[in-house]
This record gives structure tokens, sequence and C-alpha cells, in this order.
């Protein structure tokens, strides 16, 4: 493991990684990227610095740009600080046409930010997402790893008022 590496990457994020190289042949070690993605977000904070997909980089001996252009592709990482919980609501067509703008507005008027702001008591932050895969229960968001269908603003409020 590279300097870099060693210094931003706990011994516990470490074997975390390790346990998904492992399933990669040891030459393409580079396509386990996705799950060190999370990872490494989910043990800082719900954010990737640039100095920890470096760490990320020199871990799987892949260049930095591979790394960077996997975090800013996928809507799943963020690049900059984010609240403790992170609201992704689709706005797609499935939602859309089952209400979702309904559910933004009330979320936005609720929470007082809009797309890409965060609380000023770093509780919430807000994302656009494309599509969460769960037209069949539209409309959806997602909340850290778990989903919510089938919204209504007083759905939201319970969900809202349930995290810490």
């Amino acid at each position: 493991m590279a300097d870099t590496a060693q210094n931003l990457l706990s011994q516990e994020v470490c074997d975390k990684i390790d346990q998904w190289i492992a399933k990669f042949p040891a030459d393409r070690k580079q396509s386990a990227v996705l799950p060190v993605l999370h990872i490494v977000q989910d043990a800082h904070q719900g954010w990737l610095t640039t100095e920890l997909m470096d760490a990320v980089a020199n871990y799987l001996e892949m260049p930095r740009v591979g790394v960077y252009e996997v975090a800013s592709f996928y809507s799943m990482f963020e690049t900059k600080p984010v609240g403790r919980h992170k609201i992704c609501i689709c706005t797609n067509i499935s939602c859309l046409l089952c209400g979702s703008d309904g559910i933004v507005d009330h979320i936005k008027k609720k929470l007082g930010i809009s797309w890409g702001e965060t609380t000023p008591d770093g509780k919430f932050s807000l994302k656009q997402v494309e599509c969460l895969a769960a037209c069949g229960g539209a409309p959806a968001m997602q909340i850290g790893r778990k989903y919510y269908e089938n919204l209504t603003p007083e759905k939201i409020d319970i969900i809202l008022a349930e995290l810490e």
C-alpha cells in the first residue's frame, strides 16, 4: 500500500477493500473501484476528497483519473461535503407522473433548502437523481441505503422526524 493510502485509509477500511479485491483476478483489482469508493466514502462523512480518491487509485494501482471519472459519473458518490442524511429524490418520468414534483416542493419548503444544498445544522442534503429503479413504487426517494416508495407529504414528515 502506498504512503498516501496508509495515511488516509484505516486498517478496517483496508481490510474491507481487500475483501473486495479478492473477488477479482490479481491483475484486475481496479475492477473493485465501485465498492471501494463506497467503503471509503462511508468511512469519511459521506464524501470523497481528492486525496481519498488518490488513495483509492494508489491502493488499486490504477490511474487517478480513472477513479475521478467513476466518482464524478455516478450519483451515489459525493465530492463535496453533504449532510448526515442525503435525501435523493427521483425526478424521472415515472416518479414525476406520480407526483414527485409535489414531494420535492414539500421537502424544499420543510427543510428550507434546494437541490445540492445542506441544512445549516448539517443534518440533511437534497439531491436530484435521475432514476432509483423503483418505478413501481413511485414517487421514490433514497436516504442512505434505504428506499422509500409511494411517498406523500405525510410520509415524508414521518420519515424525516424519525431520522436522528
